[in-house]
């Protein structure tokens, strides 16, 4: 007989069991997990349990804030013990860089409410007085760091789940899972079938065995990790206290006191996959063997740092797997591709994120919508393209890099160099120096003469001011050209696609001919992406956004458009270029004989030479401008036109360095930096995008009406600072009259007017002028700009 159940949980480890409590406690009962042995089997029964807030990414540090105060309220709620010990933890720095990363942290825990601080080597030897400073700059302190037991914490999710109506069924191996036409699931098992609405893969270090049933590869790559616990060591157990964690990213190390000795785990550099061919059914509860050769080095610096490890005999050695994801956050959200399928999967630091990752996707399977930005988890940042060979090398580099500096313009060097545009060797040999989007290969800037053809790692200026600053006095002065490929690119066309795009689209969807410029909500009026729309008829339009968010975006699409309408990613398979500049016009005039009167937010399909294009008059340099769109086929064609016809007005390639210096004199926001799902059209600005007259009622309205009604709680300013040699990259602090009052969205460097400026969001009743925003530790004087640098009427914009 077959069971039923509304929601199908695969896999009984921490996160399995936390999205099952998750989903009762926000009023989901009837819900199953399924589980082919014990609770725990996997990786989570021999996990450190270590737990920490600091992430780079702000939301993840919340939601791991979140998971670790969850776990007094388990206690509370089960009556069961997780064996928490909230010891603080300190990271060391021992170097300038390390420091500066550190510094960037904790400025970011200022408008979080975390109660981290920076101390000095002083300091340090007395809150880890086993730690051996010299060399040390200064360290991180957090007084959340702790550990817990991870198998009375994992059943303590389960009890919790219990008492809230879940169902739980060990020993229930899944063998397939099937979609019924209707959109629910068979799951089959050993023990019988279950027709289940949804299903959430938690599976862990099956992860990827169980998406496969579904039919779909999830990118996760599962590696060996090892730790030691020593035997008793008199400086740790005549402590008074409990000895704090200590991370050390110079020996890639971790240390925490584990009863009366130490336990110490490494993130080596001769690290090893596992099971690169499929995780075995019958793995469980079994350790591989100890490996020490590979963390030979490791201990070496470990004895350097940790004098006492030296005298300390080993007790155990734990060498078990776990899994990563390309950048090491989890997979988490709704499968692109597939309904009712969710992921919960890749969560290497499941006492860390555990909770918040099953909050989240309760929060999205009951809600619609999680209620803080997660993309940095969601499972559709990463592209359908995905194979294992480029994820394991992917999941290595991140691996070894765990304990590293994480640089806001660092490019990672692991499985790149795949995808390529037809321009790739051309614009090789003209000097680019290659970043990556979303896997594709994408110009920063174009190295000439002496000028550095590698742009090296660093929170301050790097060495790729010289060359951005020429790129963008080349566009200021003249006209400059790059390619419209790390643009995602959609057609919609069908009789109901007007009514479609008019329905899903905030804004104003245009008449053939016109183009527009249109946020798109969620239901809860936030933001979910920020589009241009151009139409070419009343059944056929263009719309272009963020290049990295095409799943997230095709997803929506997927789920929110029906009727007499088609949608199809264009991303990979429409090309071109951006002219930009005060020649643009008459390098695009010698170029297509018959180009008509295009005025600004015009398109139309044009020849360009030879090349069928579709050109669009809009810039996101904010200066006169178009974008030329073409099939790949027609591209080096294309681009030797333009090249030609631009040559007599001084034509000269940019990349995204100068793309994004120049944005920011006309106040421009970037996605994911001042639009995202964490924040509102009314917050951001872009509510004056929302045709609020149209009689629609579009997704998202209610809200953003409402919003429009009472006031946004928070304004979007920009800032001139008074810099050093070090710019805004994101989530600075903004003190204003002594307070923490707002935090930087984004920022830069303006070359065109020699200006340090940074984009914040700020108190909607603020209309001051004068603020502070900590950057890299230092307080900068910051004046706030009421108007744009560059062209501040439009005036070229629209000549």
């Amino acid at each position: 007989m077959t069971e039923t159940t509304q929601v199908a949980v695969i896999g009984g480890g921490v996160v399995g069991c936390s999205v099952l409590y998750h989903l009762t406690k926000l009023g989901w009962s009837d819900v199953m997990l399924i589980e082919r042995s014990e609770l725990t089997s996997g990786s989570t029964w021999h996990a450190a349990g270590g737990f920490h807030t600091l992430n780079g990414d702000t939301n993840m540090a919340a939601l791991q804030g979140y998971t670790i105060r969850l776990y007094r309220e388990l206690e509370e709620l089960t009556g069961m013990s997780c064996g928490l010990h909230h010891v603080g933890g300190i990271t060391l720095a021992d170097n300038r860089d390390r420091f500066d990363m550190l510094l960037a942290e904790r400025a970011k825990h200022r408008f979080m409410g975390l109660e981290t601080q920076i101390v000095g080597p002083d300091e340090i030897r007395q809150i880890a007085p086993i730690t051996n400073t010299d060399g040390i700059l200064g360290a991180l302190y957090d007084p959340l760091d702790g550990h817990l037991d991870p198998s009375g914490t994992t059943h303590a999710y389960a009890k919790a789940a219990r008492m809230g109506g879940a169902t739980i069924k060990t020993h229930c191996k899944v063998t397939a899972t099937l979609q019924r036409p209707d959109g629910t699931w068979t799951v089959q098992t050993e023990d019988g079938d279950i027709h289940a609405e949804h299903i959430v893969n938690a599976g862990g270090l099956w992860a990827r065995e169980v998406a496969a049933m579904a039919g779909v590869y999830l990118p996760l790559h599962p590696m060996e990790h090892q730790y030691i616990v020593t035997d008793d060591v008199p400086e740790i157990y005549d402590r008074d206290t409990e000895h704090p964690h200590v991370m050390d990213p110079a020996g890639e190390s971790y240390l925490r006191q584990e009863g009366r000795g130490l336990c110490i785990g490494f993130y080596e550099q001769p690290c090893k996959p596992w099971a690169v061919d499929g995780t075995s059914w019958e793995f469980g509860h079994e350790l591989l063997p100890d490996d020490l050769d590979k963390i030979e080095d490791s201990i070496a610096f470990a004895y350097k740092r940790f004098p006492v490890l030296e005298r300390a005999g080993v007790k155990s050695v734990i060498h078990g797997p776990f899994t990563f994801a390309p950048d090491g956050n989890p997979l988490v959200g709704p499968v692109p591709g597939l309904s009712n399928y969710w992921s919960a999967c890749g969560v290497m630091a499941g006492f860390s994120q555990g909770g918040g990752v099953g909050l989240t996707l309760a929060q999205w399977m009951i809600g619609g919508e999680p209620d803080r930005d997660v993309t940095a988890m969601d499972v559709a940042r990463f592209p359908r393209w995905l194979t294992q060979e480029f994820t394991r090398p992917k999941v290595i580099e991140n691996y070894q890099k765990r304990f590293s500096v994480a640089y806001p313009n660092e490019e990672l060097p692991a499985a790149r160099g795949l995808r390529r545009t037809p321009m790739y060797d051309l614009f090789d040999a003209m000097g680019a120096v290659w970043g990556a989007q979303y896997g594709l290969e994408v110009p920063n800037y174009f190295a000439t003469g002496d000028e550095p053809r590698f742009e090296t790692p660093s929170f301050r200026r790097s060495n790729a001011w010289d060359a951005t600053r020429r790129e963008v006095k080349a566009v200021r002065e003249a006209v400059g050209i790059n390619e419209t490929h790390n643009f995602g690119k959609y057609e919609v066309t069908g009789a109901d696609a007007r009514a479609c795009l008019d329905r899903i689209m905030a804004g104003r969807i245009p008449k053939p001919g016109r183009v527009s410029l249109t946020p798109m909500l969620s239901p809860k009026g936030k933001l979910i992406g920020d589009f241009t729309v151009s139409c070419l008829s009343d059944t056929r339009f263009l719309l272009t956004a963020s290049y990295g968010a095409q799943d997230v975006h095709m997803r929506w699409f997927d789920k929110h458009l029906s009727g007499d309408v088609h949608v199809e990613n264009m991303s990979d398979r429409r090309t071109g270029f951006q002219i930009a500049g005060p020649k643009a016009l008459e390098v695009l005039k010698a170029a297509a004989r018959t180009l008509p009167d295009l005025r600004f937010l015009d398109v139309a399909e044009v020849d360009v030479g030879m090349t069928p294009c579709i050109i669009q008059r809009v810039s996101y340099t904010g200066d006169l401008g178009f974008e030329i769109y073409c099939d790949p086929m027609y591209q080096r064609g294309l681009w030797d036109t333009l090249w030609q016809a631009g040559q007599p007005h001084g034509m000269r390639p940019f990349g995204m360095r100068a793309m994004m210096s120049l944005r920011l004199d006309r106040f421009f926001g970037s996605w994911l930096s001042e639009f995202s799902p964490d924040y509102t059209p009314g917050e951001t600005g872009m509510d004056r995008f929302i045709n609020w007259s149209k009689e629609v009622d579009f997704i998202g309205r209610s809200a953003s009406e409402a919003e429009r009604q009472q006031g946004a709680n928070r304004q979007l300013v920009t800032f001139a600072v008074d810099a050093d040699d070090a710019d805004v990259h994101g989530y600075e602090p903004v003190w204003i009259d002594g307070k923490v009052r707002g935090f930087c969205t984004s920022g830069g460097y303006s070359h065109h007017t020699d200006t340090s400026m940074a984009l914040a969001l700020v108190p909607a009743d603020w209309d001051g002028d004068s603020a502070e925003i900590e950057i890299l530790g230092q307080m900068r004087p910051a004046t706030r700009m009421r108007q744009p640098v560059f062209d501040p009427d439009g005036a070229r914009l629209r000549a």
